[in-house]
């Protein structure tokens, strides 16, 4: 399992995945707002999604799990 987190604090504009999507590394997974500019949110790894553990307009912090994979 590869967890993908946020890189940075902000919001989340937008999820771009649902769980059971397959994703390759490199594909943007959410996209985050801070400071007025979009910044996609990318997976590190392959993998099916599994769980989405945030949802649009919730804030995060630098760190935070977005998504997991498997």
């Amino acid at each position: 399992m590869a967890d993908v987190e946020a890189h940075i604090t902000g919001t989340v504009w937008k999820i771009e995945c649902k769980p059971g999507d397959e994703i390759a590394e490199g594909d943007t997974v959410a996209i985050l707002e801070s400071m007025k500019m979009e910044m996609p949110v990318e997976a590190e790894d392959a993998g099916t999604v599994k769980e989405i553990l945030c949802e649009e307009g919730q804030a995060v912090n630098e760190g935070d799990v977005l998504v997991v994979l498997e």
